[in-house]
């Protein structure tokens, strides 16, 4: 199943009498040579299957909820099983902390069903314990940013009117939304930051909810000038520089450049963050990943603005390590640091 789309976000029309391939994302999204686009539903995971454990499918129950109706925008919401990862009861009435997370994908793909990220909530849900909400959100070239971001005040706002009357059933009875964590995995980090940036900044209000915490994964920043690492175009499975600069090109408003401020923090044009209030922060980066440098760059600048923020890199990792395999050895240690950053938050209240 396909379907052909007028972009007014594609790359350079040509005058070609027969249309042809001139970008393609791992046959997922093509841009046709008169302007056009096909989007491959069918395709919508580039990468290979997740396996599922049966240990981890009975860790959690989860269920597709519309959070925008005006957009069709939907999240699937994961709760840990009455019987834990370990099948072991979890006999508690303790109200368990959130986390948002939300997908990568270069802000032109992915979606929370497909089944990487859905095996990775499944695992955070019933092994953190958490409530996972696991959002989607509008996707270029269709809808250029800030449509993503804007998407993602639209989830806060959904998030805080829950808070307020608790209308579905299972945050009334499980969630804690006082121990909120905004998460997300490279594009969906990038949207994490600008939603940090948002609250900190008193334009986008969470009360009675409150944001305990940000974990940004591999977060998807750019910028003009190369970093050393974006120039050494380390080898990774699911990143690499060319296909970055393309999902850049649909992602960015029409003349943009790699500066602008939806994708670089600390470009010319882009608010100093200075006055921004941030909570504790985790940032987690791959050591062969060649954002390597922008990643770190981002944790430092923060840091150095006397912001609470924590850099993981993980040695030997790529882009998005978590989401390629996530029964290793460099998974099972993610959801170890997140469990301790999300339980651990409490003694830093």
């Amino acid at each position: 199943m396909s379907s052909t789309n007028s972009a007014a976000a594609a790359a350079t029309v040509s005058s070609d009498a027969e249309p042809h391939v001139v970008l393609d994302f791992a046959g997922m999204v093509q841009l046709l040579s008169d302007g056009t686009f096909v989007r491959h539903a069918d395709a919508a995971n580039a990468l290979p299957p997740a396996p599922l454990p049966a240990s981890a499918s009975a860790a959690a129950q989860w269920k597709d909820v519309v959070y925008d109706p005006d957009h069709d925008l939907k999240l699937r919401m994961y709760k840990p099983a009455a019987g834990g990862a370990d099948g072991e009861a979890a006999a508690t009435d303790e109200k368990l902390p959130v986390l948002v997370y939300i997908h990568g994908g270069g802000f032109c793909v992915g979606s929370f069903s497909m089944p990487n990220t859905h095996v990775a909530c499944l695992r955070l849900a019933g092994e953190l314990p958490a409530i996972v909400l696991s959002a989607d959100y509008r996707l270029a070239p269709e809808h250029r940013l800030p449509a993503a971001h804007d998407d993602a005040r639209t989830l806060v706002s959904w998030l805080r009117s829950q808070a307020q009357a608790a209308g579905d059933p299972w945050l009334a009875e499980s969630a804690d939304f006082g121990r909120v964590f905004v998460t997300g995995e490279s594009a969906g980090g990038n949207i994490a930051h600008h939603v940090a940036v948002a609250i900190g900044s008193g334009l986008l209000g969470v009360s009675p909810a409150r944001v305990a915490g940000y974990m940004l994964f591999w977060p998807y920043f750019a910028g003009v000038e190369r970093t050393a690492s974006e120039a050494e175009y380390p080898p990774g499975p699911i990143m690499k520089l060319s296909l970055s600069d393309q999902f850049l090109r649909l992602a960015l408003p029409e003349g943009a450049t790699r500066d602008h401020p939806a994708v670089n923090p600390f470009g010319p044009d882009s608010a100093a963050l200075d006055a921004v209030a941030f909570p504790p922060t985790l940032v987690v980066g791959g050591e062969l990943n060649l954002l390597r440098d922008r990643i770190a760059d981002y944790a430092a600048r923060l840091k150095a603005m006397g912001k609470p923020v924590e850099l993981v890199e993980f040695p030997g990792q790529h882009h998005g390590f978590f989401i390629v395999e996530l029964w290793g050895d460099a998974a099972d240690e993610l959801v170890r640091v997140v469990r301790r950053f999300v339980y651990g938050s409490a003694s830093r209240d």
